[in-house]
């Protein structure tokens, strides 16, 4: 059974940073791409970053590009999403998804598997 947890999320003040992590079961997670997506209230989801499987292409929302960092870990089976320089608009929902391609794109639809969410707050 194809599983993704997150965890990670919590409450920080402007400035700070977090480390998201989206640990795999049931699939090789450098097989797949794997996205991190955010909601935050009254807005729709939207794609922050992604790593592509095998080479680990990577690839970022313009609006966290430079404060940001996706990488994975093979041998934990799992991803993670440094994120620095927190803005409150960083705040939302954020979820981590995986698909059996390559390609590491933003769009929601073309992940099948998803994680539950872990809630990221910044504020102070």
């Amino acid at each position: 059974q194809l599983q993704l947890v997150e965890s990670g999320g919590g409450l920080v003040q402007p400035g700070g940073s977090l480390r998201l992590s989206c640990a795999a079961s049931g699939f090789p997670i450098n097989r797949g791409t794997i996205g991190w997506f955010r909601q935050a209230p009254g807005k729709e989801r939207e794609g922050v970053s992604c790593i592509s499987g095998g080479g680990g292409s990577t690839n970022y929302a313009d609006s966290v590009k430079g404060r940001f960092t996706i990488y994975r870990d093979d041998a934990k089976n799992t991803v993670y999403l440094q994120m620095n320089s927190l803005k409150p608009e960083d705040t939302a929902v954020y979820s981590c998804a995986a698909r059996p391609s390559s390609l590491c794109m933003f769009a929601p639809r073309g992940y099948d598997t998803w994680g539950q969410g872990t809630q990221v707050t910044v504020s102070s």
